[in-house]
């Protein structure tokens, strides 16, 4: 019951929060940036999740299950409260602006949803996003497992390895702020972006127990690609929105949707199939297993990847660079 409650509200939360970059700006460029922001606080969350929970295990100590427990909950309360004051501060803060531009030059009515389902381009860029959410949850869903379980390192390798991945991603976003953006461009990055993640998924269906500390470089590696494919596939939505603003909070919804139930099945699927996997011998001294865990890490993402650059590469977006705008679009 909490578990459907949390993702109606987080669902009403991120579909807004996407579909407010484009009512911001009509620059291709500038919804990029303001994209790259948007994943770059997001990895700020993430870390500060590693921080509040550093100080609540160096606080208190574990000894029972109860401890455990408590120390847990005393995160989850932390972090509903801190993000409880930044919505509050966002909401009494931010004030409703309007539109430097004419309404006349963009569509600012409601359009239907029959008009999205005639588009090619939606469905591209539906596949695009859904493929890249399956990378990112999907790889995110078993990392710890696969670190621990088949890679058997340390404890807290389970917590430094997805650090590592979310400042990777973070200076990526950051740096991806500073490009002129087009379509042309937007391909050619995702592409990038999923070709390395391809080579990180094959790594890692590879990766023996015996040199487990490549999974750090590798953790780099997937930082990064997480970063470019999905600032670069949000992206493509604005490109798909262009100026109907009307019909912005429809696609943005349509396809989170569509990644959520994508998701869903496909941990469902691999789940079914945990502890079905053979052991298998590499060489005379080394055994690991290709295991539910190790293909959900590696085979899964590398497959979505790969069809996610078949895609793009078929896709037709705009071409033209669009510098970002000197001054801001929207007024008090």
């Amino acid at each position: 019951m909490f578990a459907a409650i949390f993702n109606i509200g987080w669902a009403a939360t991120q579909v807004s929060h996407m579909a407010m970059v484009n009512c911001i700006t009509l620059n291709s460029t500038s919804r990029v940036a303001l994209t790259s922001s948007r994943n770059a606080f997001s990895m700020v969350a993430n870390l500060g999740l590693y921080a509040i929970a550093l100080v609540v295990f160096g606080v208190s100590e574990a000894v029972t299950k109860e401890n455990t427990e408590s120390q847990y909950r005393w995160i989850a309360y932390s972090s509903i409260t801190v993000g409880c004051c930044f919505v509050v501060i966002f909401l009494m803060g931010t004030k409703e602006p309007r539109l430097r531009v004419n309404l006349r030059e963009t569509t600012r009515s409601r359009i239907p949803w029959s008009y999205w389902f005639r588009k090619i381009l939606y469905y591209q860029v539906a596949m695009v996003y859904l493929l890249t959410r399956l990378v990112l949850n999907v790889s995110q869903a078993y990392l710890a497992f696969f670190v621990i379980d088949d890679l058997q390192m340390a404890q807290s390798a389970k917590a430094l390895i997805p650090a590592i991945i979310y400042v990777c991603s973070f200076v990526v976003s950051v740096m991806l702020q500073e490009i002129p953006w087009n379509g042309k461009r937007l391909k050619a990055y995702y592409c990038a972006g999923g070709i390395i993640w391809i080579f990180c998924g094959i790594s890692i269906l590879l990766l023996p127990r015996s040199i487990n500390s490549y999974m750090y470089a590798i953790s780099v590696f997937i930082g990064i690609a997480n970063a470019v494919m999905l600032v670069t596939s949000i992206s493509m939505q604005s490109v798909l929105i262009g100026s109907k603003l009307g019909g912005c909070a429809f696609v943005c919804g349509s396809l989170s949707f569509l990644d959520k139930m994508s998701c869903g099945l496909a941990l469902y699927v691999l789940q079914s199939h945990q502890g079905t996997s053979p052991k298998v011998d590499v060489n005379i001294k080394e055994y690991f297993y290709f295991s539910v865990t190790r293909y959900g890490l590696g085979l899964v993402p590398a497959v979505c990847s790969l069809v996610g650059v078949v895609v793009t590469y078929f896709m037709e977006l705009d071409s033209t660079i669009l510098k970002p705008l000197c001054q801001p679009l929207l007024l008090e």
